[in-house]
């Protein structure tokens, strides 16, 4: 279906041209019409399936609708990191590349002063962490009494990484009439009880894959000791024939690191992670797509949104320590039916993270053979590495993705310093151990 035909108005169907969108995807076939209307949607489905076009473009088209000026924004979206919000609000500049609207993502781990001035020139739509955005109401910086549109987006996580208290402090000075829409990967318990409390009779959207990627993907794992992954990655990447290959690291450090290996063996390849510029990003993105770089190395949250056909190899340089993440990564390969090839990286310390993968995708991935073949990883027992984890502070909870010395989601630089949104002071004594896993 294309956009046309969902009642998208001109200057927005002007700017999805412009980007080259013309296909809505099912999320946004189904949300889109009830979100016109102005019906209250929890929206259920995966990332990299244009859930951000889902809501921003149907709020931006009824902001045109009452274009006067007010005090403070008047569309409000939640996201629970910076590189999220900042992709977020990237976005919103492309579906409104033609209204005259400002958009503005606010969040922690960078200077506050800067922020609060663009809020003292007025922004339409905000996007925001909540740690950031209640340090900015706290301080009597940003006014939300005018907000007529609040979205929620991957209201799981936000939820997992213990925000639902911030939630709770924004959304409370909110006008009673406003539409509140939700967004998520998964339906839990915890995000039913949330909408139960915000949203009014929501309209219920679900979008499930029409096959697994474990389906279509050829899967194999290499157990191997974490000291010779390089030279692993350097082997398959060097002495096969992949086309076009996407690399996941578990820390920015880490992607830009085997980047650079990469490169210096002669493979072209570029990282892309949250502490790049957009710019930066575009054009890693625009070169991988041309063929000018061969690899492809990203974090999961920089990797989110980032649709590219003929991906040939999935390469988990490290496992994720989310089951869930495993299938969204290797869901990049075998797309318009093709098929593709995911290859994994396990040492002891992420053995633990492979049998969670395995209970998830409901089958063994096959072990492959190679001369750097780990007994240890292989035979590393779920009491060894659960105890190795606890002393190192990892697991499910405490993820590699979220936490480092100087790098990683929730760091940035060589301090112990928030990126995404541990600024507000009543958070720090609230949320106890969560603070731990960011």
């Amino acid at each position: 279906m294309e956009f046309e035909s969902l009642g998208i108005v001109e200057p927005i169907l002007r700017a999805l041209n412009v980007a080259g969108y013309s296909e809505a995807t099912p999320i946004q076939r189904k949300a889109i019409p009830f979100l016109l209307e102005g019906r209250d949607v929890i929206g259920i489905a995966q990332t990299g399936t244009g859930k951000t076009a889902a809501f921003g473009i149907p709020i931006l088209q009824r902001l045109c609708g009452n274009s006067f000026k007010v005090r403070g924004p008047r569309a409000l979206v939640l996201a629970p990191t910076r590189e999220l919000a900042a992709q977020i609000a990237e976005e919103f500049k492309v579906y409104g590349k033609f209204l005259n609207f400002n958009y503005f993502a606010v969040f922690g781990g960078v200077g506050i002063v800067p922020q609060i001035k663009a809020l003292e020139r007025g922004v339409d739509v905000l996007i925001a962490t909540p740690g950031r955005l209640v340090d900015l109401m706290e301080q009597g910086k940003v006014d939300l009494r005018s907000v007529e549109f609040l979205v929620l987006d991957e209201a799981d996580r936000m939820l997992d990484m213990g925000f639902a208290r911030d939630v709770g402090k924004i959304v409370r000075p909110l006008p009673e009439k406003k539409q509140t829409l939700f967004f998520s990967a998964t339906m839990s318990r915890e995000v039913l009880e949330l909408s139960d409390k915000f949203l009014k009779n929501p309209v219920k959207i679900e979008i499930t894959p029409e096959c697994t990627p474990v389906d279509k993907i050829e899967q194999c794992v290499f157990f191997v000791d974490k000291g010779n992954k390089e030279e692993l990655l350097l082997d398959l990447v060097g002495q096969q024939q992949m086309k076009r290959v996407l690399v996941f690291a578990s820390m920015k450090h880490k992607a830009n690191k085997v980047a650079m290996v990469l490169g210096r063996a002669g493979i072209p390849a570029v990282a892309i992670h949250g502490n790049k510029s957009q710019f930066h990003r575009t054009k890693a993105l625009n070169d991988f797509k041309s063929g000018a770089v061969r690899v492809l190395v990203a974090t999961d949250i920089a990797a989110r949104g980032i649709d590219v056909d003929g991906i040939s190899h999935v390469i988990n340089y490290d496992l994720p320590n989310e089951p869930e993440n495993y299938v969204h990564r290797i869901g990049r390969t075998a797309r318009a039916g093709a098929e593709g090839i995911a290859y994994s990286f396990c040492c002891a310390e992420e053995r633990n993270f492979l049998n969670q993968i395995e209970r998830v995708i409901k089958r063994r991935v096959e072990c492959a053979s190679h001369k750097w073949h780990s007994i240890a990883a292989k035979n590393a027992s779920i009491l060894e590495v659960k105890a190795k984890q606890g002393k190192q502070g990892v697991g499910r909870g405490h993820g590699r993705d979220k936490r480092k010395p100087g790098l990683g989601r929730g760091r940035q630089g060589g301090r112990s310093k928030p990126v995404g949104d541990r600024t507000s002071g009543s958070r720090r004594v609230a949320m106890g151990r969560v603070r731990s896993r960011r």
